[in-house]
């Protein structure tokens, strides 16, 4: 196999070990300092490593952004999305969330035929349904699955589920100021809720893990969206389940969660499902090959 064909995969293989780096520090960072600090100053990181690319791609794809509306509904879907991700891992295992994360695929193939109008049939139906089954697996069904931050990661995964849908009408705009606008969002949102739990900045290396958060994620989506330019989507876009086997050996690592039968059998059939809908989709296109892209 030629270098060329390995490229796209190892670009995503090293972007999904990045965000799970991300994740687990932001995890570990959390514990020490407010919510709204943390998204801030890792927004403003990531901000200032988007601005050389900004500066080069020029104004006009900021100002002349398709579907106004539909751009604040993403920010605001992103925005609350990140905020409960990280209000999640402060209290759950990181593979845990990363397995209710992993889950936003399942959603969008649902909500596809009512806000996308998107034809589903049977097969990913009943993939659809095997996935549902498998987040309520992972919940453990008990009063426990009722606790806050449970809850939280529900509504952050719905969150980004309806994120990528808003992606999907979203998408003759560059991947660039997609980013921004989200980066924007929840910095706006970090710098309103930061005063209100703010920890004071002790040293210079502090500074430096808040800003290191930024730049990995922000390293991540880059790496991410060179994989999926060089690459097709069915060799490449698969690959992101391998955030999950990173969330459990960090997760075992650095926090000494050991993850759950439960958690496990349920990631199982959350990861089968979206498999599958993914390379059913893959498959209708090739059908079709006029339509769309459409990637979890």
């Amino acid at each position: 196999m030629r270098f060329g064909s390995l490229a796209g995969p190892g670009l995503m293989l090293l972007g999904m070990l990045m965000f799970a780096l991300n994740d687990a520090m932001g995890k570990w960072l959390v514990a020490s300092y407010g919510l709204g600090q943390l998204i801030l100053i890792r927004s403003l990181a990531a901000l200032l490593i988007l601005s050389p690319f900004l500066w080069r791609a020029g104004w006009k794809p900021i100002i002349e952004a398709e579907r106004p509306l539909m751009q604040a509904a993403r920010v605001l879907f992103s925005t609350l999305e990140v905020f409960c991700f990280y209000y999640a891992v402060m209290y759950l295992p990181l593979a845990d969330v990363m397995t209710y994360w992993l889950a936003a695929p399942i959603y969008v193939a649902a909500a596809s035929p009512l806000l996308l109008g998107e034809k589903v049939g049977w097969r990913r139906w009943t993939a659809i349904f095997i996935g549902f089954i498998g987040v309520i697996i992972t919940l453990e069904p008990s009063s426990a699955m009722f606790t806050v931050p449970a809850v939280i990661s529900i509504v952050g995964t719905f969150a980004f589920a309806f994120m990528l849908l808003s992606g999907r009408r979203l998408r003759a705009t560059p991947d660039k100021t997609l980013v921004l606008f989200q980066l924007a969002g929840a910095g706006l949102a970090g710098l309103l809720f930061a005063p209100w739990d703010w920890k004071p900045l002790t040293s210079a290396p502090e500074v430096g893990l808040l800003c290191l958060l930024g730049a990995v994620a922000m390293g991540a989506h880059i790496l991410v969206n060179r994989a999926l330019k060089i690459s097709d989507a069915a060799t490449v876009a698969p690959l992101q389940y391998t955030l999950l086997l990173w969330a459990i050996v960090f997760g075992w690592m650095f926090f000494g969660d050991v993850p759950r039968l439960t958690m496990v059998f349920g990631a199982v059939l959350i990861i089968g499902s979206g498999l599958f809908i993914f390379f059913r989709e893959q498959q209708l296109k090739k059908r079709q090959p006029d339509a769309p892209l459409d990637l979890p």
